[in-house]
């Protein structure tokens, strides 16, 4: 049966590169999956849950955003920040979700930190959400 090569790479290091049978990630339309065969695809990745799939095993990534290819087989996931879900620290997730929603009170929506600071705020929320799925 044919697999799926699925790597995660950040600035700093490659996550991880491994084979399976299935890979959902969270696209910038929503969730899809991958498996063998699958059209070749570019997508956004928002902050979410990558869950890869093999042999009816669930693994489950944090990834902080960034872009997503499908092609040959292999998808590859260019993310911001990647972990998996057992290594967040939720309390720190939640200190920062905090500060960032702390900052957005002094904030209005013309200012440039603004858009900062929303997605410092749905990036964590959406790490303390892939924690929950361990």
């Amino acid at each position: 049966m044919a697999k799926l090569t699925v790597e995660i790479v950040t600035p700093e290091k490659r996550i991880l590169s491994v084979q399976a049978d299935e890979a959902i990630v969270p696209g910038g339309e929503g969730l899809f999956g991958v498996r063998p065969g699958h059209t070749p695809f570019l997508s956004l990745v928002e902050p979410g849950t990558l869950t890869l799939i093999e042999a009816g095993r669930q693994d489950r990534y944090f990834v902080a955003g960034g872009f997503v290819e499908v092609s040959n087989d292999k998808v590859l996931v260019l993310a911001d920040a990647a972990e998996h879900v057992t290594g967040i620290d939720v309390a720190g997730a939640r200190r920062r979700m905090d500060e960032a929603q702390a900052r957005l009170k002094d904030l209005n929506t013309a200012d440039a930190r603004y858009a900062l600071e929303q997605a410092a705020v749905r990036r964590e929320a959406a790490r303390i959400r892939a924690s929950e799925t361990r």
